[in-house]
């Protein structure tokens, strides 16, 4: 028999399997005895209250064993010799169409411009220790794309738009942890999410598709309107080869492939400025935060993780808000090119580093940016160039960042002393208030002063500021015919994730891959079963 039950329980006992089969026996009026196995459906915390609860789902096995899966598999047939389509970018986007188009029966071929995932490491080392930006290997570009190393959190609220679950359960089926079912927030980790992304480039080639690394793409090849494959350039081997790869086109390239987006302005075809959010990437101590959040002076305790944060508000007509929370986790150098400055966030399974950190963001419509350039549709890309250039040239030309603590921001102060931070490459004290944009620092500040009086202590000169966060989402928008998935000018183009315009995590952009597999197999006569 199974018995499914509701429980509130303290972290201690959600942690003890002791306690919690206790729990569950008197929750279900069962004998604990004869529970032979428990399984968490569903887990999540409540820190709202002075006592911090966990909210469970939990299944129970009555005098028998369980013979259920924790997760559905999916079969990958062998597509040896079948028809191909053209997958540009390995990120989530390109990864989960190309294993969609193998369950549809087609043969993906996948062109990512970086290296393998576990060749990137060097040239993103090579970021902190020598300031060294490889423009087609670094936190953006390669296996995996941006979110292999940044953290692999898969909360979405994305679920109009495709199946969640059938995404973690992929996730699930190429070695990550089955916590991800369970977690209200679930995340797999950067020291554990190029171990899957490998699994599932395997599956790829396995199943009879392609993978091919340094890789990239220059050019659509177009034939009376319609796309029918890619020039590329390849630099896997000793010198750079052009050349052709033919089929139907899922590009998946990211938000940070901007010559996608000037080739796109250059030949014409359609593309639009899309609303972005630019700001700082902000670092307390995690103690301070588990302090916080957990309403208590010895702060997470022995039995819960790495606490988290969600603020937003609204200033001046604009949302500033906290964006890529990492309880635990890293500040982390994310240029994707020369004479820049980025940072981005990211986390260890275990998310127990000394920091806790989130992007601070303020809302940017495209009516707020002004300046006209040869391209117009680009002038939101631009504007974020132009900020990181400014935080490389305020981080003194390296890939130190600009920085400031919290409160000397708020308040307009300068400061030459900065707090202990995980950012490695190092930080570089700086007045982000003076040369930030006014519709950016202003704004921030408010928020921050807002945030502060939420949670009293967020506010300090413990925590800093670092500057910029400018790669929270796509600078434009690939338009596509929402019905088909295609570019609206080209037939055979199917504009996919993050990069394109419709996605915003991992799994969004995942859900957008597979919908952009099925659009191109419908494209070719095959229909989604």
């Amino acid at each position: 028999m199974i018995k499914e039950v509701q429980l509130r329980v303290s972290p201690e006992c959600a942690g003890t399997d002791k306690l919690l089969r206790r729990a569950m026996a008197e929750e279900a009026a069962i004998d604990g005895r004869s529970i032979k196995a428990i399984r968490i459906l569903r887990r999540s915390i409540d820190a709202r209250g002075r006592a911090v609860m966990v909210n469970l789902n939990v299944r129970a096995y009555v005098d028998e064993e369980p013979t259920d899966e924790p997760f559905e598999h999916t079969e990958y047939p062998d597509v040896s010799g079948r028809e191909p389509v053209v997958v540009v970018g390995a990120g989530p986007g390109g990864l989960f169409a190309a294993l969609r188009l193998i369950e549809l029966g087609l043969r993906p071929i996948v062109l990512e411009r970086g290296k393998d995932v576990h060749s990137r490491k060097k040239d993103i080392a090579r970021i902190s220790r020598e300031h060294i930006v490889d423009a087609e290997s670094n936190y953006s570009f390669g296996e995996g794309g941006a979110g292999a190393y940044s953290d692999g959190k898969l909360y979405t609220r994305s679920k109009k738009r495709g199946n969640v679950q059938k995404i973690l359960n992929v996730f699930c089926q190429h070695g990550a942890s089955t916590d991800i079912l369970i977690d209200a927030h679930p995340h797999i980790g950067t020291d554990r999410l190029p171990r899957v992304i490998e699994n599932m480039r395997n599956t790829i080639i396995a199943s009879g598709g392609e993978v091919h690394f340094q890789t990239r793409v220059t050019d659509l090849i177009v034939e009376r309107g319609r796309v029918v494959g890619v020039e590329a350039e390849d630099n896997s081997g000793a010198g750079t080869r052009e050349r052709s790869f033919m089929g139907p086109v899922v590009l998946a390239t990211g938000h940070s492939a901007r010559d996608i987006y000037i080739m796109f302005a250059r030949k014409g075809w359609t593309i639009e400025p899309k609303g972005i959010a630019v700001g700082v990437r902000l670092e307390h101590p995690s103690e301070l935060i588990d302090r916080i959040q957990y309403h208590s002076r010895d702060g997470r305790g022995r039995w819960l993780p790495a606490a988290e944060y969600a603020f937003v508000h609204q200033v001046e007509g604009r949302g500033v808000y906290s964006f890529c929370m990492c309880p635990g986790g890293f500040v982390v150098p994310a240029a994707s090119g020369p004479e820049q400055v980025v940072v981005n966030g990211m986390s260890p399974s275990g998310r127990n580093s000394r920091w806790s950190n989130s992007g601070m963001v303020v809302e940017v419509r495209t009516e707020d940016i002004y300046e006209v350039s040869e391209y117009p549709v680009l002038k939101m890309m631009e504007f974020q160039q132009r900020l990181e250039k400014m935080a490389w040239q305020e981080g003194g030309r390296r890939q130190t960042a600009p920085a400031q603590r919290m409160a000397d921001f708020v308040n307009g102060r300068l400061g030459c002393s900065l707090p202990a931070s995980s950012y490695a490459p190092g930080l570089v004290p700086s007045p982000l208030h003076f040369w930030l944009p006014d519709f950016i620092s202003t704004r921030l500040q408010e928020g921050f002063r807002v945030f502060g009086r939420r949670s009293h202590g967020f506010l300090t000169n413990e925590a800093c500021i670092i500057g910029v966060e400018t790669r929270t989402s796509a600078p434009c928008r690939i338009v596509r015919d929402e019905e088909a998935l295609r570019h609206i000018d080209l037939e055979g183009l199917y504009p996919c994730g993050e990069g394109a315009g419709y996605a915003g995590g991992i799994v969004s952009a995942a859900i957008d891959g597979e919908r952009c597999a099925e659009a191109a197999a419908k494209g070719l006569g095959y229909e989604a079963g």
